[in-house]
């Protein structure tokens, strides 16, 4: 019925079917083929729209050609190495273990195709036309894009995404100093690298690389490794990265790399000092800056500066007519299910409906090993904001699931209000928590209260267990634990 009304509105502004040939002005030209644009190419055609499509690389953005998944791929092939390696303590013998990193590259790229095939037989059948070529607006409601072609639109959706930043530190432009792409792509692995950036991206590379044998220098200039984060998540990553061989500096700033005995010297500032590590190869993890130039952003007359563009929470940007989603929205989520989310929401706004976006319970999970999630607020941000705040653990080594697989390392925090018992936050580290933290996200969006978690019956044994115990340590009636909880 949604669509079919979404139809009837288009009809109104008088669009043309979708089975005729295309104008030069259609109802949704989106910019930008990654998780959020072509999610919201899906959805806006799901509601009638003429929808087109206009990406200068890849369909699937860098999430899925460049990012998150060859990262998750690779990361798996490790996984499993190790496990192997690990064997014996199953009773499963093994010998001759090694890890082929040409076949794990190879498998990772597969991975990627399929995923690729699958979004582009997705537009394919929503009838959503892909144009190849960079865009560039001439005006609030026409883009040129450089294959020659200008497109005039009812509605635009910017998605152009981020890329990686890099800082002004002397010798970042050296051979040898990669980002986060450039990393995924190694046909070879070095025997050493410093990461610079104690983020998702530096601590899923750390994982990855120390699980391969090399030698991993972890540099972080805050206090703590994802410092975003609730802070028991990354005190607890940190000794878990350095009892894997990672060694990890906190409060450690680089301040220039040089070359020198065929490799890479870093020096750095360290709360002992100055100090020089020689390595073979450097990676700059500080984050990503969305893509604003080369837009035309001044012609279509949206408002950004270099830290994005400025949206409401219905995805428009200070033109009406125009919107962004995604890394290149100013001051959201650089996560691509938000994108996603963030795609459908302007689409929706644009056919007709009226939809906002809602960020106080994104998850957010770090592939590292152990995994690291997270949903709402940490316990910092909750005491910060005046709230009256009660937190409540569960240990991994009391979850049965967690001993079965070996991965009994890590903990459950659940932070709640005091006086309802309200779900403020959902913080968590260990085995496949990135699974289980979508049970935070309902809870919070919900409004659910502590007792509804307790009242919720958790299948046995999964380390989902953990979350309930943990939400009953809140007020001091965790079942399964000889400390019984930690209550504040």
């Amino acid at each position: 019925m949604r669509a079919a009304a979404s139809s009837r509105w288009f009809a109104a502004q008088g669009s043309r079917p979708q089975d005729q040939e295309r104008e030069a002005m259609v109802d949704v030209a989106v910019i930008g083929a990654g998780p959020g644009g072509y999610v919201a190419a899906l959805r806006a055609a799901q509601l009638g729209a003429q929808v087109v499509l206009i990406e200068r690389d890849q369909v699937g953005g860098v999430c899925l050609n460049q990012g998150c998944i060859p990262s998750k791929a690779l990361l798996r092939s490790v996984e499993v190495y190790r496990v192997a390696c690990e064997g014996e303590r199953f009773g499963v013998t093994t010998s001759g273990v090694k890890l082929d990193w040409r076949v794990a590259q190879a498998r990772k790229r597969e991975v990627v195709k399929r995923l690729a095939r699958g979004v582009e037989l997705l537009l394919d059948r929503a009838g959503a036309e892909v144009i190849w070529g960079e865009a560039r607006f001439l005006s609030a409601d026409a883009i040129a894009v450089e294959a020659g072609d200008r497109i005039e639109a009812r509605h635009f959706i910017i998605a152009t995404g981020s890329h990686p930043a890099r800082p002004p530190i002397p010798g970042l432009d050296l051979s040898g100093v990669l980002d986060s792409q450039q990393a995924l792509e190694l046909e070879e692995l070095p025997e050493s690298i410093c990461i610079i950036g104690g983020g998702a991206i530096g601590v899923e590379f750390a994982t990855l690389f120390v699980g391969a044998g090399m030698g991993v220098t972890l540099v972080e200039r805050l206090p703590r490794l994802l410092p975003t984060l609730d802070h028991s998540l990354g005190q607890r990553l940190q000794r878990s990265l350095k009892r894997r061989g990672v060694e990890v500096l906190t409060r450690a700033r680089v301040t220039g790399v040089e070359t020198a005995d065929g490799g890479l010297q870093i020096t750095m500032v360290t709360e002992g000092g100055g100090r020089q590590v020689l390595l073979e190869k450097v990676l700059c993890a500080v984050g990503r800056q969305p893509n604003v130039e080369g837009l035309g952003l001044d012609a279509a007359g949206a408002r950004y500066d270099t830290s994005g563009i400025q949206v409401d929470d219905r995805m428009r940007t200070s033109v009406p007519t125009i919107y962004a989603i995604g890394d290149v929205a100013q001051g959201r989520w650089q996560l691509a299910h938000v994108a996603s989310h963030e795609g459908i929401v302007a689409a929706e706004n644009i056919c007709g409906q009226t939809t906002r976006m809602h960020y106080n319970a994104v998850p957010a999970c770090v592939f590292s090993s152990p995994e690291v999630a997270s949903v709402g607020l940490s316990e910092e941000e909750a005491r910060e904001q005046g709230r009256d705040v009660r937190v409540g653990t569960f240990d991994l080594n009391g979850s049965s699931k967690a001993l079965v697989y070996g991965e009994p390392e890590g903990f459950i925090k659940v932070v709640a209000e005091g006086e309802y018992g309200q779900v403020l936050g959902v913080h968590a580290i260990g085995p496949h928590v990135s699974e289980l933290i979508l049970e935070g996200a309902m809870a919070i969006t919900l409004e659910a209260t502590l007792e509804e978690f307790a009242a919720t019956i958790h299948p046995h044994p999964t380390v989902s267990e953990a979350l309930a115990e943990a939400a009953l340590a809140v007020e001091g009636r965790a079942i399964h634990s000889l400390k019984g909880y930690r209550c504040q």
